[in-house]
Order: C-alpha cells, then structure tokens, then sequence
C-alpha cells in the first residue's frame, strides 16, 4: 500500500470514528456516567467497610454505616445492569451505522469494489469486522472506567496515608510499560487474523457462487482444500494472539501482587505505630487490589484494539474514493452517447484503449468483438456504472460526471446477461428503480419481453414472491429486460442481455426492442450475427479500439469480423455474393440441403441476394447461435 493510499486510510478511519462517536454520543454519554458513578461507587466502598469495623471493634452503634454499604452494594449491582444495557444498545447502534455506511459507500463504489476486496471479502467486513468495530464506543467507555479505578484507587491510598501512595507509585510505570506493550502487539495480532479471516470468506465465495462447476468437476475436495489453505496461517495468528494476552496477564499476576504485599506492609508497619486503624488497614488492602486492577484493563485494550482493527478494515473500503455527481439537468434529447478517447483499465491492464465513438440518438449500435475485449467495461462506461481512467463519456452533450445522480439514472436503462433480481414480488422486481414503476407500467414492459405468459402463470401472478418464483435463464432474462423497460429512458444499454433465450424468443424480444424509436439510443453488446444484423450499425471492438464501425453487411466482408462469430476466411465460401460456411457445401458446389438453408427466425431460404437478406441472418453456426 503506497503512501498516498495509507494517509486515505487514515483519514477515513479517523471520519469512521468521529462518525460512530457523534451517532452513539447520548448513549456513549449516559454510559461513561454510569460507568463513572459505578466506579465512584466502588471507591466509597472500601472506606465505608473500613469505618464500620472500626465502629464494631469499639462496640459503638453501626446500623447506619451498615445500611449505607448495602445501599452501595444495591447500587453497584444496579449500576452494573444499566451499563450492561447501555453497552449493548450503543454497540448496536454503531454497528448499524457502519453497515450502513459500508453498503452505501460499496454501492457507489460499483465493480470497483469487488476488483478490489472481492466480494466474500467484502462481505467478512460488512458483517463480523463492523459488529467488532461498533463495539468501540461500549469499549472505550469501559476502559474509561476501568482507568478511573486504579487513579482513585491511589488517590484514596494517598488520602488514607502519603507513604501507601508513594510505595505503590515506584511500580507504576513498569504496569504502564506493560500495557502499552500489550496493547501494541494485541493490535498487530488481531489485524493478521481479521486479514486472513477476509482471505477465506473471499474463497469461500467464490466456491459458492461455482458450485456447479466444482461439482460436474468432482473438485470438492481440492476446493475445499483450496479454502481451507490459510487456516494454518490463521491458527498462528491466533495463537499468537492468546500468547500475548497470556505474557501480559502473566507479568501482571507477578508485578500486582508485589505492588499489594508492599502496600501491605507499610500499612502494617503504620498500624504498629498506631498511625492506622485496623478499618484503615482494611480500606488501604482494598483500594491497593483496585489501584492495580491490571485485569480489567487487559481486557478492555483487548476489545479496544480489536475494534480498531476491524475499524480499520472498514476504513481500506470507505478510503476508496466513489464517484461524484454533479447537478445539471439533461437538455431535451433523444440519447446521443458520446465516448471521447476513452482509456478503462483493470488488473493493471488496459482494457479500452483511448476509444472513440459516437451513437446517433434514436439509432441501434450493436457493439462486437472477441471474448475479453472489453464489450462488457465499455456498456458500464457508456451508462457510468464506473468511471474511465481517461477520457470522457457524453449525453446530449452533457459529460456524465456532471449530471444528478437521479437525472443520470433516470436517463439510462441497463439489462444485463444474468440480472440481480431484487424485490419482493415478481411486480418489485420489474418495478425495482430509482423511481418505482406503476402497476401498468410494470405490465407493459413484461408484455414487451415477453415475459407476461410465464409470469401470469406463476402461483400468484405478478404477485408471486421473486424467491419462490421457479424460472429459467432465460425467463430471468426477460424479467431484467422488462425492468429496463419499465424505466424508459433515453439511452437503453443491453449487455448480451438476449444470450440465454432461445432463438424464437429472441427474435421476437430483438424486434419489439429494435423497432424504429427516434426516442431513445440502444446500444447491445451483442455475440451473435443474428443480433448484429438487426441493428442500424455495428461498432467492431478489437485490441481495446473500435477497428471499425458500419453496417454488419458492410463489416460482413472483413475475415477478421466474420472470425469474430466463428467464421474464419479458411472456412467461409462465396455463394451468390453471401458468405457461407464451408461445412454447408453439398458435394462442392456451393449449395446446401435445403433444411440447412433456413435463418434462425425459420424462413425458408431465398432464391436470390434480394435486397431484405443480411449476411449472417440466414446461415447460423454449428452450435445454434447464428453466425
């Protein structure tokens, strides 16, 4: 982690703390003053114990100063149940406050987030290190109370008698070496463990999400393995932590007990001089047990110092700077989407390299390219789900970081190739937005997708809960796609939203989205020539540059866009002027059977280059997709 990077850490840990504070403060307050009247409480204790001996001893009336240490008793007892509830309310507010503030700030963050952490990752940090990390407030306020202990506990000795306040003095500064120590390594120690802890929920994850995969693989073992790796490497750390804990305690129990004894016995040398009562010397034993109350302070550096780890895990998320957005409106339009030298990069590599192109408002660009090109980073830059290295993206001649981040989402619509259905009901799910679609609406946009007759005959309808709803692929497919619907808007983006469907349906979806709408801008991503062929031009992605961009007829004549769905130029034939595989020649001349001659909408095979045919359109490619 470079400096820049360490000092943005920083700060956001020090905001993080300021924030919990300031969210916790009535509690945090009410708790130091139940803390600081327990521990005062304590303090009265031993003195009035130490008087009513000594009224006892001289057989004089000590029914008051009995009742007065029962009162004391109730009220430690009472005191400690409110600050047990203070405690745990305040900690649980804080842990809400950072869970809420992570998934915000991930939220906005976008994909950046999870090419950071990982998601697994992500996940430990929301969930067990913000629980950890609200328990700041409860800790400090303890540990406040625990330190009032020990400075009253010598002022009380000092008060009994100078000389018991000096000798317990000269053992002071080792017990606060010790602490310090000790809260030093407890930090380091508890920030490996949360670190590997993140490491294996990352894994884990990822496991989850490739179930399949593992399992047709017959890889449980090795992934469970895999998973399992850092365990060792977390069991260090773990007991490295308990070491720690233990040689503190351990020095403690040995430097305490010798601070006692030597309270002890200038206490006794006193009462043999009669400058101490034997209730004194009581008093002088129990304020020497609380001025070295090492334990209770281990224990709450402990739980401080792994509130500040964990803290400080969050701080790495919230240090990440999100996107800002400005506040300009869009001047009327029909969606003109601009990419001025676009550079995007990912994992150190550069994806988009200084990409230029321009979509038509109310035109159909369908984007192509081979595998890894980076279609999908280009459709998150076109509708700012994340922002380009370099470079500048434009609607209606409004760059995107300069409009509300309402007016943007307003503006732009997305489906997505396996989209995140949210909501309760299948109707929340298609009416999920920054501002929720009507019931009509909703229904319009699933006819559109030709979703409405799945849906309808689901147990409740539109009704029915989206966890229960049984669906397919595809039919989640057309629930996203009729959410983007739904939304309207004047920049539609589909990435490779229409690949799970089957070829029917796809070519209805593909005619319903790709009817003449001067209205709104369509950009696809798209991978099959079927797809590309429909839309009004096609912008041909390669090495991260747009190669080319022109109408899928005209880019049909390049060996290198035909390879770009399947058909390299060593297998593609010329029949009547239209490229065709060579696996459909029939005997050499060209021809192909006849129920090989029919497009993927199924109508029959033309007789001649009429006008209406598009190259691509009618020969689809051995695995069905349309090349």
């Amino acid at each position: 982690m470079n400096s820049r990077s360490t000092s943005a850490t920083c700060a956001a840990e020090r905001a993080l703390s300021r924030r919990v504070l300031r969210q916790g403060g009535a509690r945090c307050a009410a708790l130091c003053a139940v803390s600081t009247t327990a521990t005062v409480a304590g303090l009265l204790l031993p003195a009035l114990l130490g008087h009513t001996l000594d009224l006892l001893l001289a057989r004089a009336p000590a029914a008051r100063p009995l009742g007065c240490c029962a009162g004391v008793v109730l009220l430690l007892a009472l005191l400690d149940g409110c600050a047990g509830v203070l405690t745990g309310t305040a900690d649980a507010h804080a842990t809400a406050g950072l869970r809420r503030q992570l998934t915000g700030h991930v939220l906005a963050l976008g994909p950046r987030a999870t090419t950071r952490f990982g998601a697994g990752d992500l996940v430990a940090r929301l969930v067990g290190n913000a629980a950890q990390a609200g328990t700041a407030p409860g800790a400090l306020a303890a540990l406040l109370a625990a330190l009032a202990g020990p400075v009253g506990g010598v002022v009380a000795l000092g008060l009994i008698d100078p000389w018991l306040a000096v000798v317990f003095l000269t053992g002071a500064p080792v017990l606060a070496l010790l602490l310090r120590t000790f809260a030093r390594d407890t930090s380091a120690c508890v920030a490996d463990y949360q670190r590997v802890q993140g490491r294996i929920a990352d894994s884990l994850a990822e496991a989850v999400g490739g179930f399949r995969t593992i399992r047709a693989a017959g890889a449980e073992e090795r992934e469970t393995a895999r998973i399992l790796a850092p365990l060792p490497e977390l069991s260090r750390a773990g007991h490295r932590m308990w070491r720690v804990q233990g040689r503190a305690a351990a020095q403690a129990v040995t430097v305490a007990p010798l601070l006692n004894l030597g309270v002890l016995a200038v206490a006794g040398l006193l009462l043999a001089r009669h400058r101490l009562s034997v209730g004194e010397l009581l008093a002088a034993s129990r304020y020497a047990v609380l001025a070295t109350g090492v334990g209770a302070l281990v224990g709450q550096l402990a739980a401080l110092a792994r509130a500040r780890a964990a803290r400080g895990r969050l701080a790495e998320v919230c240090a990440e700077p999100a996107p800002g957005h400005g506040s300009r409106r869009l001047p009327p339009g029909n969606g003109r989407l601009e990419l001025r030298a676009v550079t995007a990069r990912r994992g150190g590599r550069t994806v988009l390299d200084g990409v230029d192109l321009t979509v038509p408002g109310g035109t159909t660009l369908a984007v192509v390219g081979r595998s890894g090109v980076g279609k999908s980073l280009l459709a998150e830059v076109a509708g700012r789900l994340t922002d380009p290295d370099a470079g500048e993206v434009l609607l209606d001649g409004v760059p995107l970081p300069d409009l509300a981040r309402g007016e943007l989402r307003r503006a732009v619509a997305y489906a997505f190739e396996r989209p995140a259905l949210l909501g309760t009901t299948v109707e929340d799910t298609i009416a999920f937005g920054c501002t929720a679609a009507t019931p009509a609406a909703v229904r319009s946009a699933a006819l559109r997708a030709h979703a409405d007759d799945f849906v309808r005959r689901l147990p409740d309808g539109y009704a029915t809960r989206i966890a229960d709803a049984p669906r397919s692929g595809g039919e989640s497919q057309r629930l996203g796609l009729a959410r983007a619907f739904a939304h309207g808007g004047r920049l539609l983006i589909l990435d490779d939203a229409l690949s799970s469907l089957d070829t029917v349906t796809e070519h209805r979806i593909t005619q319903t989205l790709l009817a003449p709408d001067p209205d709104r801008t369509r950009l696809l991503i798209a991978h099959r020539a079927s797809t590309a062929a429909r839309a009004d031009r096609v912008a041909w992605l390669d090495g991260g540059r747009i190669r080319a961009v022109g109408t899928h007829r005209e880019l049909w004549q390049e060996p290198g866009y035909r390879a770009v769905f399947g058909d390299g130029e060593e297998t593609v034939g010329v029949r009547r002027g239209r490229p065709v595989p060579d696996g459909g020649r029939d005997g050499g001349s060209g021809r192909r059977p006849c129920a090989a001659r029919r497009d993927p909408t199924g109508r029959p095979p033309s007789r001649g280059p009429e006008p209406t045919d598009v190259p691509g359109e009618e020969h689809p490619s051995p695995d069905g997709s349309g090349s």
